[in-house]
């Protein structure tokens, strides 16, 4: 399984406590998912700590829906949670979601993403590039959500 990293930086110009307080929200996920995706959260228990649990159905193809399941296997309050796939399209998915203060009012969110596909180097080959384009189209729009949501915006970084 060859397993690949990404990771999107972006700053806000918002507290690193309102930065970690956004994704606490009940909505959050809702927020942050991109329009095209197609994809609808099911259930959502535990908030952030180690243990909860996300159920994602996202359609592949007309009336075909297809089940992700991420439960989170790290958190600390105010600065990291992460999540990995229990279920889903990938081979392996772990996101590390990191947020660190730049003074009083700024922060820097990083995404970090590592994921492999399933069949190896042949999905490697064929999708590796289409899946890159994905994520990173995907996280930009999540970066950017997320600074509607907050009332600011993207100050600097925003991506990989």
């Amino acid at each position: 399984m060859a397993l690949q990293t990404v990771q999107y930086r972006s700053r806000f110009g918002v507290s690193a406590a309102a930065l970690f307080a956004f994704h606490h929200r009940d909505d959050a996920l809702s927020v942050l998912m991109p329009p095209w995706e197609r994809a609808r959260v099911v259930s959502r228990t535990g908030g952030l700590a180690v243990g909860a649990r996300t159920v994602i159905e996202t359609r592949v193809l007309p009336g075909v829906w297809l089940r992700w399941v991420a439960v989170h296997d790290a958190f600390e309050e105010g600065t990291m949670f992460a999540d990995r796939a229990e279920r889903g399209p990938f081979a392996h998915w772990r996101h590390v979601h990191r947020v660190t203060a730049e003074g009083a009012s700024e922060s820097w969110l990083d995404d970090t993403i590592t994921y492999a596909l399933p069949l190896g180097f042949v999905a490697d080959r064929v999708a590796g590039a289409w899946v890159r384009r994905r994520l990173d189209a995907m996280f930009r729009f999540r970066h950017e959500a997320t600074a509607r949501a907050l009332g600011t915006a993207v100050i600097a970084g925003h991506g990989r």
